[in-house]
This record gives structure tokens, C-alpha cells and sequence, in this order.
């Protein structure tokens, strides 16, 4: 039982281990995307393997489509070498259901690998064609917000982008270059319009993919490589179009128990492999059940009919809305308040904090009596029903190897529209008082809590990567384990920081309640419990 197109050819030993096969023949729809492609899709990783293929897969099995996508890379050449060409581009799906039963099917929708990279003639060959070819309707991205940038935290153009700029489209590297430079070659192909969608998880991700690509452009025409009429084609929504989408599902890193059960199942050479880019990936993409996905339903030449997979196609602001939901009150700030206590309190998964009677008792409280009084609510989905549904099914399950130290990466970046965005919300309403806030204040404690690298049984604690790590513990550097009364009013400048927290949190009438909380959780060994236990008696 080989993952591969001859290896899928023995169906009993398939069904008898419970793998579904595709309801279809995968080289035919193989040669029939080859001959016209209408989806080519950037950043080859679990994401687009475990949730965005097998939408096309849905379509396919259904008989409402009979073409597949092609996938490529611009960042890790070693996933299409070693991942999708020893199996004919076939991923094995894995869903982890919350009581432990493994949902089995292989994904064929994904009929070509490619490295976008002009160093790979056959590659790049194909990837021209596929742009300047009239059917192509949609080029999608999961390249990670990191994908997008140009700039440096200080916005300065990095070195690879300012060497793109000089050395123009027959020379580049990075996505946003090559992207734009496989546009130029549908440009002057005859320009037939696209929709260039981002999945991103992040805001407003078909503006960023936009200003990324449209940036590319502009300094290629300052140094003549390109025309003025091409950029203003890329200015043209209905020639291309950049469709806002949110994205929601969790795809971990391949488990161990996943690999084993799949070995047992008489699956061959499932072991996962580390990329010279350092990215952990296997054959299988292991991922929870729950999904979302909202896209601006704008595509200039037609798309495939994805609301039959499940998508929910809307308008921009309805995309917004819904993006604001999860990311200021249904799930991220859950997350955020979830990863700072777990580090400190020992934990290295998310599924065990949600047995944490005191940490339950927090996301509960962040999200419902806190957060849903002022939650945007986008209409398409049930903010309430969405937040049951991550505290009852999706953070408590404990087959998604989801680790609070992973989600504690960045939060400097993160929780000034986790948390802020609420806190300013509830400063806009009359008919609601900032001061009642407590829980949102206490994740905020928490945070600072973390920073200082110590845990609650005062011993050193390794923080996650972040931007203004060294920054915010320099600013926290008085703050000493055993002394609460280091906490003091020099703490006031970090809590009036509006690039952080989103807001002046003692302007607010915040600061001194996160002080207090500081102080109680700075006393000594356990004292991160015991305060917990203070603001949430009833646990």
C-alpha cells in the first residue's frame, strides 16, 4: 500500500484499513488539468493539503468538476521533491476526530508539484503555461503572512526583494517577484482576466497579496521592465481581482500516533522528513474537523463551484466581519490567554489546559461574558455557536498535538487586536463600563507575567520567539519574581503602549487592575495559581 498513482491501484487493501479512495480516476483528471488548468496554487504546505485540495477533491468526487490543481512552492523546494513527487502529488488525509477515531481518505485533487523557481526550467515551463493560459480562473496562496512582506519590521525593502527590483522579472526570488512576473507573462499573453485569492490566516489578506504584487510592479516600471499598462492592468479588479477570504482550521505538525496507526494499517513510508528549510512534513497531513473558510466572491473568470465543498462565498465586509469574529472574540484571544498560562504553569498542550479547571473557567468567561457582548457578528455564522464549538469540540480535543508554547510565538504582534480591539469596543459603548472588564485584564497580567521567564514554580522558563521579546523584557526588567513591590509605576509606560495593547490601557482605567493581578502573580512559587484561583472562585 504505496501512496502513488500504481499504489492505489490494489482498492481492497485500501477500503479493508478504511482509507477512502477518490470516486474518481485521478490520471484522468491528471491529463485533463494538464491540458487546460483552472487553478494553480502557491505554498505546498498542510493547510492547502488537508483543507483547501480537498474542497476540489468534494467537487470532484461529486462529478462537478473534472479538473484538479496544480501546487507550487517558492520557499521550500524540498516538499515538492521529497513530499509530492514519490507520490504522484497524492496526500493521505487524516482527521482527528475528539474521541480518538481517525477519519481516513486520499487526496487527489492535487495532480502536479511545482518549484516556482526559474532554476527549474521544466517548472518554470509549466507555470508559464498555466498563467497564460485562458482557462486558468483562480491562483491561491498559503505562503504564511511572512510571505507577503517586502519590508522589515523597520520598513526597509529586504535585500532579496531590493535585488528583485534591479534585476527585474528573469531574474527573481521572491513570491511576490515571481508571482508578479508569471502575471506579466498572462499580460502579454492577451491579459484574460484572474482571481488571485489569498488564504491566508490573517486580515485583509487580499490587500496585503495586492499591495505585495502592485509594489513589484511599480518598481519594475520605474527600471522598464514592465509597462505602464500592465500595472494599471493589475490595478483593473475586473481583469484581476484579489478577493479578501478567512480561513480557520488547524492542521498540526504530523503526529506520531497518526504514523504509527497508518504503519499498522499496512501503509508504507509514511515517515515524516525535515526540510533543509527546516519544515517538519509527511506524506499524511493530520488536521481536526472543523473548518471554515469565507471568500469576497469576486472572480472575473468564473471559478470552481466550491459552495458545494462548504465554502461561503459573500462580499468584503461580511469576509471582515467574520475574520474580526474569530480573531477579537471566538478563538484568538482564547489561544493567547490559553499559551501564556500554559507556559507557565507547565503545560505543553492545549487539549490538557482545557481540563485546567481555572484555565476552562478563563477561555469561558474571555469569550462568552466578556467577548460576545461585543463581538461582530457577520451573519453567515452563529458568533455563539462558533465560540461553543472551540470551547466544547476544538481546543479540548485532545488528539491535535497543539502545544501553548508554539501559540505563545509573536503575541507582542498579536494582542493588540486580540484583546484591544474588545477593550475599545467596550469603550464605545455607552451601556457598557471598561472597568467591569476582569478576565481580559488577566490574560493581559498573564502576558506580562510570561515575559518575565520565569515560571510559577520560580524556575527559568525559555520564552517563545517574538519581535519585541528583548524590548518588552527590558521595559519589564525591574519586575522581579519574590518582590511584588517591584511592580510599580514605572510598569505605567508599558501599559500605555497603543502599538502593542491597541489601546492606552491606564487611559483606559485598565492599568492598575493589571498591576494589582501582576503583583499577586510576582509573590513567589504558586502564586500564578493562587490568583487564578482569586478571580475564579467558583472553579
Amino acid at each position: 500500500m504505496k501512496l502513488s498513482y500504481e499504489g492505489l491501484k490494489d482498492t481492497t487493501a485500501w477500503k479493508q484499513a478504511n482509507i477512502a479512495l477518490p470516486a474518481y480516476q485521478p490520471q484522468q483528471v491528471a491529463e485533463a488539468t494538464e491540458q487546460a488548468p483552472i487553478w494553480l496554487h502557491f505554498g505546498a504546505g498542510n493547510i492547502f493539503r488537508g483543507y483547501v485540495a480537498r474542497l476540489q477533491q468534494e467537487l470532484l468526487n461529486q462529478g462537478l468538476a473534472e479538473k484538479g490543481i496544480w501546487a507550487a512552492d517558492t520557499f521550500d523546494f524540498d516538499i515538492i521533491d521529497k513530499i509530492y513527487r514519490p507520490s504522484d502529488s497524492l496526500t493521505l488525509l487524516v482527521g482527528l476526530k475528539p474521541d480518538g477515531q481517525l477519519d481516513k481518505q486520499v487526496i487527489a485533487s492535487v495532480t502536479k508539484g511545482l518549484r516556482a523557481s526559474r532554476d527549474f526550467a521544466e517548472d518554470w515551463a509549466a507555470l508559464e503555461r498555466a498563467f497564460t493560459s485562458p482557462s486558468l480562473q483562480m491562483v491561491s496562496f498559503t505562503i504564511t503572512e511572512k510571505g507577503y512582506a517586502l519590508k522589515n519590521m523597520q520598513g526597509e525593502f529586504l535585500p532579496v526583494a531590493m535585488q528583485d527590483f534591479e534585476q527585474g522579472p528573469q531574474q527573481c526570488a521572491h513570491a511576490m517577484s515571481v508571482v508578479t512576473a508569471l502575471l506579466y507573462k498572462r499580460f502579454q499573453a492577451g491579459g484574460v482576466p484572474v482571481a488571485m485569492v489569498s488564504m491566508d490566516n490573517c486580515s485583509h489578506n487580499g490587500e496585503k497579496l495586492k499591495q505585495g504584487i502592485c509594489t513589484v510592479a511599480e518598481k519594475w516600471l520605474e527600471k522598464g521592465f514592465v509597462t505602464a499598462e500592465f500595472v494599471g492592468w493589475l490595478q483593473d479588479e475586473t481583469a484581476v481581482s484579489f478577493p479578501w477570504s478567512m480561513i480557520d482550521k488547524i492542521t498540526p505538525r504530523p503526529a506520531d500516533v497518526v504514523q504509527q496507526t497508518l504503519a499498522a494499517d499496512g501503509v508504507e513510508e509514511m515517515q515524516p522528513i525535515v526540510t533543509s528549510r527546516n519544515t517538519f512534513i509527511a506524506p499524511f497531513v493530520n488536521a481536526e474537523l472543523p473548518e471554515y473558510l469565507v471568500i469576497e466572491d469576486r472572480f472575473p473568470n468564473g471559478r470552481p463551484a466550491l459552495e458545494k465543498a462548504g465554502v461561503y462565498f459573500t462580499d468584503r465586509q461580511t469576509v471582515n466581519d467574520t475574520e474580526r469574529m474569530k480573531v477579537t472574540t471566538c478563538l484568538n484571544p482564547l489561544h493567547t490567554a490559553l499559551a501564556v498560562y500554559g507556559c507557565l504553569l507547565g503545560y505543553t498542550s492545549i487539549a490538557a489546559e482545557m481540563q485546567d479547571a481555572q484555565l476552562k473557567a478563563l477561555v469561558e468567561k474571555i469569550g462568552y461574558q466578556e467577548g460576545l457582548p461585543v463581538v461582530v457578528d457577520p451573519e453567515i455564522l452563529s458568533p455563539k455557536a462558533f465560540l461553543k464549538e472551540v470551547l466544547e469540540q476544538r481546543l479540548p480535543n485532545p488528539y491535535i498535538p497543539d502545544a501553548p508554547q508554539r501559540i505563545a510565538t509573536d503575541t507582542s504582534q498579536k494582542v493588540s487586536i486580540r484583546f484591544g480591539e474588545t477593550i475599545k469596543a467596550y469603550a464605545a459603548n455607552p451601556a457598557l463600563n471598561v472597568a467591569d472588564l476582569t478576565y481580559i485584564p488577566l490574560a493581559l497580567a498573564g502576558w506580562l507575567r510570561y515575559l518575565l521567564a520565569v515560571d510559577d514554580q520560580g524556575e527559568p522558563m525559555v520564552c517563545s520567539n517574538d519581535p519585541m521579546l528583548e524590548t518588552m523584557q527590558a521595559q519589564l526588567a525591574q519586575v522581579q519574581f519574590g518582590k511584588p513591590e517591584t511592580v510599580d509605576d514605572r510598569l505605567n509606560a508599558v501599559l500605555s503602549n497603543t502599538t502593542v495593547f491597541g489601546c492606552d490601557l491606564m487611559k483606559m482605567g485598565l492599568g492598575e487592575k493589571i498591576k494589582t493581578m501582576l503583583r499577586e502573580m510576582v509573590q513567589g512559587k504558586g502564586t500564578v495559581r493562587a490568583t487564578l484561583k482569586k478571580y475564579l472562585p467558583e472553579t
